[in-house]
């Protein structure tokens, strides 16, 4: 394995674990926002926000510039989740008979 890909391997590994997706759907607080909630939260972050766990039910990453586009990526790729929650849509599976 070349030192890059061991080092993209690494990054990953890291933001995985403060990545502000995963902290605002996993909070999941009455009235914080739902869709592209963890980019908000790197956003308002890096704006200098000072109450997060207030408005968004966690804490910001403490490298959130670095983390907004891997948040930007995983929002995107949630919305369609995260529209049918702020719609109120039920999504349940059920197994076979």
């Amino acid at each position: 394995m070349s030192n890059k890909v061991a080092a993209l391997l690494l990054m990953v590994v890291l933001l995985s674990s403060g990545c502000a997706s995963v902290r605002t759907l996993d909070a999941a607080q009455a009235g914080a926002p739902v869709i592209y909630s963890g980019t908000r939260l790197d956003w308002y972050s890096v704006q200098g926000g000072c109450y997060p766990v207030e408005r968004f039910g966690a804490q910001a990453p403490k490298y959130a510039a670095l983390d907004l586009p891997f948040s930007l990526l995983l929002d995107t790729l949630l919305l369609p989740w995260a529209l049918a929650v702020e719609l109120g849509v039920g999504l349940t599976v059920q197994g076979g008979r």
